[in-house]
């Protein structure tokens, strides 16, 4: 049974240590449930698999998605391809072990958040104090983008220093907060004061 196990980091082939068929439908549809242990590192996973129809009257069991430990969150759809772009190959520079090309990328997304706001920022630095300014991010947001911009800068550049995996994942965790910041949680709160005025 194959299925990413996040203690190898890549797709692994599990042993079914436990199975439990449910005797009913959640929204209609059916589903197994699966304890399992990943055959090369021993960890444990926890997976679903649901009954689908692949035929007029044919029904087969789905690949078995991971519930437990729980999968990565995808890029939210309202953020701009700009920065939404920068933020998958992070990711994906992350999942590869390429921490200085997931800083450089974490900084480009950045960036993409500063030209969506305004197109003629010049350097990075200079579009960050000019979110600050607008209004679009606060004192602790600037911090953060500050943070990311530098560590862009020392990643871009030739030097035997090296980002470590958790510089890696927090500058990740730092560039995704901000991109969800100005374009998800902005966009969530405006519908609510919305609803709120209008009741």
């Amino acid at each position: 049974m194959i299925i990413e196990c996040p203690h190898c980091e890549s797709k692994v082939d599990c042993e079914e240590r436990c199975t439990v068929d449910s005797d009913y439908e959640t929204d209609h549809i059916r589903t197994k449930y699966f304890l399992l242990e990943c055959k090369i590192c021993h960890g444990v996973l926890f997976g679903l698999s649901e009954l689908i129809q692949v035929g007029e009257n044919d029904w087969e069991w789905s690949s078995v998605s991971r519930l437990w430990p729980a999968p990565e969150t995808a890029i939210d759809w309202d953020i701009p391809e700009i920065a939404r772009n920068s933020l998958i190959e992070a990711k994906i520079c992350f999942k590869a072990k390429a921490y200085s090309a997931c800083a450089v990328m974490c900084g480009r997304s950045i960036e993409g958040v500063c030209k969506h706001h305004a197109q003629e920022i010049g350097t990075l630095a200079s579009g960050l104090k000019k979110l600050r300014q607008d209004g679009v991010i606060d004192d602790r947001i600037y911090g953060w983008g500050e943070a990311l911009r530098e560590n862009r800068n020392f990643s871009a550049h030739a030097t035997t220093e090296k980002v470590t995996k958790d510089d890696a994942r927090d500058l990740l965790d730092f560039s995704i907060a901000i991109c969800e910041y100005v374009f998800v949680l902005n966009k969530k709160f405006e519908r609510f004061q919305n609803r709120r005025t209008k009741t």
